[in-house]
């Protein structure tokens, strides 16, 4: 079975066209847009900016003791090394980009045909979330997301899984900056204090608006580039 997935993941897979690229791109941005559907999705940017906290503490060398997911699509991560430095640095910063960057990468597996390897590349990081979920919410809501990708990695046809990987990496891509124009309405009215931007702040002397714009940067600057790999891939 493992020679069959990882003979599929390393295969190319051929793209749903332009109509296909289009259409998927529509429905990602509507989810964006409608708040009903947003109120759901949302999680799965949440698990991605968690995830991200979570590789970049690890990445600078603290001890990740879990994360937490929450139905109201908040979530917390938490490590244990030196409360300043580089290191803490990077993972505050890591959360709000990470899942442009995910979608980024998966636009770029996508642009090379590789739609089943951005579906089973979910499976896996959401199998490795798993561990370190702390709390049961959490649990549900990344069990959930795993089990739908997996189903559609194994059972769905070339065609559907390549618009379910579309419909994904079109969603990260433009989903990511939303979660930073909410972050600095919620600031303006002083209801984010302990935001991942005014701990940044507090870090390194740079305003949180600062870092709040760089968050906007990055996010927009991932969408352009993956929208055109998207496009390129069809």
């Amino acid at each position: 079975m493992l020679d069959r997935i990882w003979g599929d993941v390393l295969a190319a897979q051929a793209p749903p066209g332009e109509r296909g690229v289009l259409l998927t791109a529509l429905l990602a941005l509507a989810v964006v847009l409608v708040p009903r559907a947003w109120q759901v999705a949302r999680h799965a940017v949440t698990i991605a900016h968690e995830g991200a906290h979570g590789v970049a503490a690890l990445l600078a060398g603290r001890r990740l003791s879990g994360i937490r997911l929450h139905s109201d699509t908040s979530g917390l991560t938490v490590s244990k090394g030196r409360p300043t430095g580089p290191g803490m640095v990077l993972t505050a910063a890591a959360g709000y980009p990470g899942p442009a960057l995910l979608g980024l990468a998966g636009a770029l597996l996508l642009r090379e045909r590789h739609a089943l390897a951005v579906l089973w590349l979910a499976v896996l990081l959401l199998g490795l979330l798993l561990l370190l979920v702390r709390n049961f919410y959490g649990l549900y809501v990344v069990l959930v997301a795993g089990a739908a990708v997996a189903a559609v990695s194994w059972w769905g046809s070339d065609q559907v899984q390549s618009l379910a990987a579309y419909a994904g990496v079109w969603f990260l891509l433009l989903a990511a900056p939303r979660p930073v124009l909410e972050l600095q309405a919620l600031r303006r009215r002083g209801r984010a204090r302990d935001s991942d931007a005014d701990t940044l702040a507090r870090l390194t002397g740079l305003p949180g608006l600062v870092w709040v714009l760089l968050f906007l940067l990055l996010t927009v600057g991932c969408l352009v580039v993956g929208a055109r790999w998207l496009w390129l891939g069809a």
